[in-house]
């Protein structure tokens, strides 16, 4: 079985309102092959946090009522992603971050890729173009 590093822009997809969203359908995609076990998931302990906050500033926006924002991290909790604590990764992400130009965050991900010789899936385009030639990272669009 296929493991994957998801980050919080693919999370975010399968519980904001789809029509101010892009990459809805492909994020779906991805998580009806989890729910088939076709693939497994797997993130840093960031991640919990980090959507959270997603979904936080969605409910401040308007974006999404705040009950529904509310059984958001629980919804996903439930699915019970393996995690890895983020100090485990932290000095392979800081390297990564340093040497080209992205966030410790970001580059948090993509350690737990390298680490667990798995591919990183991302919405974040930007961040796809800027790595994907180094390291296991994919645009949620191309997979």
């Amino acid at each position: 079985m296929n493991h994957v590093v998801v980050d919080v822009s693919v999370a975010a997809k399968w519980f904001l309102p789809g029509d101010r969203e892009t990459l809805t359908d492909q994020a779906f995609a991805l998580l009806n092959q989890y729910d088939k076990g076709e693939v497994r998931f797997i993130v840093p302990d960031l991640f919990w946090a980090e959507f959270a906050n997603v979904i936080w500033k969605a409910i401040r926006l308007g974006r999404l009522s705040k009950a529904a924002g509310e059984d958001a991290p629980t919804s996903l909790m439930e699915r019970n992603f393996p995690s890895v604590p983020s100090l485990k990764l932290l000095g392979n992400a800081f390297q990564i971050a340093t040497a080209y130009e992205r966030t410790v965050y970001d580059s948090l991900y993509v350690a737990l890729a390298v680490q667990t010789k798995s591919q990183l899936i991302t919405a974040d385009e930007r961040l796809a173009n800027s790595l994907a030639a180094h390291f296991p990272v994919k645009w949620l669009r191309v997979i």
